[in-house]
C-alpha cells in the first residue's frame, strides 16, 4: 500500500472514531512528531560542517561556478 493510499485508510479510521477523548489523543501525538521531526530537521550544523560549506562556496568562487543575481533574476523571469 502506497503512502497516499495509507493517508486515506487513516482518514477513513479517523472519521469513524465517536471518542472524543481519543480524538485528543490522537491530535496530541500527531504534534509531538511533527516537533520531533522539525526539531531534528533544524538541528544546528556543527563547526565542520559550517566550514565544509564555506569551503565548497569559496572553491565554487575561484572555478567559476557562481552567477550574478541579476543574471539569475532574468533566468527566473524566464521559467514563467
Amino acid at each position: 500500500m502506497d503512502i497516499q493510499a495509507r493517508k486515506l485508510h487513516l482518514i477513513q479510521e479517523v472519521l469513524r472514531v465517536a471518542d472524543e477523548e481519543l480524538i485528543t489523543k490522537l491530535e496530541k501525538l500527531l504534534r509531538i512528531e511533527r516537533k520531533k521531526r522539525l526539531d531534528k530537521e533544524l538541528a544546528p550544523m556543527t563547526l565542520k560542517e559550517f566550514n565544509e560549506i564555506v569551503d565548497n562556496s569559496e572553491d565554487d568562487f575561484k572555478n567559476g561556478k557562481v552567477i550574478e543575481a541579476h543574471n539569475l533574476l532574468n533566468q527566473i523571469d524566464s521559467w514563467k
